[in-house]
């Protein structure tokens, strides 16, 4: 596990812990890591579950999932075509 999590380093942890510890107490700690445990895996289950609907839809739906590409060929085929006409302009300012 890295620990330099948010530029916290090893002695600002321990910092933390202690006055953890002192806020809460050592009985209470483990009914909170079990409840921010609890709370971090229903994120992850919902945010996976919201993933399965997108793909699921879009494979029932047959999306068209190379849109993008098209689009993106689209805009640079236009950029292209602005800095033909642009180019002589620049050039004379």
């Amino acid at each position: 596990m890295n620990l330099t999590l948010l530029f916290i380093s090893g002695p600002e942890i321990m910092v933390i812990m202690l006055l953890v510890v002192m806020v809460f107490g050592a009985d209470k700690i483990p009914e909170i890591a079990r409840g921010l445990g609890k709370g971090m895996r229903q994120v992850k289950d919902a945010t996976n579950d919201i993933k399965k609907e997108i793909k699921d839809s879009s494979e029932k739906n047959k999306i068209d999932t190379n849109i993008t590409k098209n689009i993106q060929k689209e805009v640079s085929a236009v950029k292209d075509s602005i800095e033909e006409l642009t180019g002589p302009i620049k050039r004379n300012l």
